[in-house]
């Protein structure tokens, strides 16, 4: 009998070496009515994190079928624009959009036609400058990946700060949050000090209007962390690891789905072909996966292979019609991820998530 799903269907957006730059990263995507947002790092000089690095997006006006060509939405002359952020507002078209300028300096925009134009910039810095009392940042990253919209109207986005200049570790994770649809943003509390160098953290609400950080970090429990907080900004619980999800040290992606459930995404794999394991507490990035809970995270039940090779940063979106989009870093200019040959997006139904258990 024919399955009652269908298989993934995938697409390159953005494509290593083309329109100039030598790779895309850091991938983003936003879905919000009809209109899909895909939005990415692209590295003009170099294949690192402090390279010459405009903000590029791809919209879509038909839930990710077709996709308008590239445009690029934030270019700093020589520098590294990096962590593009994006929540989808309250009101049809409205697009609240965050990035951060040599991990030094952050700025707000808006769009209010579904991302076809953005506002002027306005810088957000002061928001990171209160954590500077309980640490001295001299990093700041926000996100990456999609923000929340809590039910009470709170924008929430994940952040990261680090001591360590250019080398973004030791690192400590906290929130930025506007109450007045983003006219200006305050820093929640920082978390405990109990993890080795977590960063980017994707924020989930629970049903009972709590929020949840899910957060990469660098312990040798290789294990996702989760964090749970009242509203979002204070009174974080300890971190503790979640057992079900396997952490190679990468960014991952977690959504609600409307027909119920969490989705998550990330490389679900602790093998070390590509990297040394004896040096580093990383793992290789790759087996792409996509995993299904129906109880907020407390356990996760079903799983698919997106991506089985090579392939990193992810991010998560839900369309109008249910559907689900990931769109991931896929591949490696000579068999390495951290030179990411393409960004894909995949499309794929909830049914073909559940499809098998565990």
């Amino acid at each position: 009998m024919a399955a009652a799903w269908a298989e993934p269907v995938t697409e390159d957006l953005f494509t290593a070496g083309e329109h100039g730059y030598v790779t895309y990263r850091i991938p983003g995507i936003l879905a919000h009515g009809d209109t899909v947002l895909a939005y990415a790092e692209a590295r003009r000089d170099g294949f690192g994190d402090w390279a010459d690095i405009d903000v590029v997006m791809r919209r879509s006006t038909n839930g990710g079928k077709t996709w308008e060509p590239m445009r690029v939405l934030v270019d700093s002359g020589k520098d590294t624009v990096n962590n593009p952020v994006m929540i989808a507002g309250k009101k049809a078209g409205e697009v609240h959009f965050l990035y951060c300028v040599n991990y030094a300096k952050a700025y707000y925009r808006r769009s209010e036609d579904g991302g076809r134009t953005f506002g002027e910039a306005k810088e957000i810095t002061g928001a990171f400058e209160t954590l500077r009392r309980h640490y001295d940042w001299n990093v700041i990253a926000t996100g990456p990946g999609h923000g929340i919209r809590l039910r009470n109207g709170r924008l929430l986005v994940a952040v990261w700060l680090s001591t360590g200049g250019k080398r973004h570790r030791p690192s400590r994770v906290s929130t930025i949050y506007s109450d007045d649809n983003g006219g200006t943003w305050q820093a929640g509390e920082l978390l405990a000090d109990t993890l080795p160098n977590p960063s980017e953290t994707y924020a989930i609400e629970r049903r009972d209007g709590s929020v949840l950080l899910n957060i990469r970090n660098e312990a040798t429990e290789h294990r996702r962390a989760i964090s749970v907080s009242a509203n979002g900004a204070t009174g974080w619980s300890t971190p503790r690891f979640d057992s079900q999800l396997v952490e190679p040290v990468c960014m991952a992606s977690l959504i609600k789905h409307p027909k119920g459930g969490w989705l998550f995404s990330n490389p679900d794999n602790l093998e070390a072909t590509y990297v040394d394991a004896a040096k580093t507490v990383n793992r290789d990035r790759k087996n792409l996966t996509v995993q299904w809970s129906g109880d907020e995270g407390k356990t996760w039940t079903a799983k698919k292979v997106l991506e089985a090779g090579l392939s990193g940063y992810s991010d998560l979106a839900v369309t109008k019609d249910g559907s689900i989009l990931c769109l991931y870093e896929r591949g490696g200019l000579d068999k390495n991820i951290f030179r990411t040959g393409r960004l894909t997006v995949a499309r794929f139904s909830l049914d073909w998530v559940r499809a098998t258990t565990r």
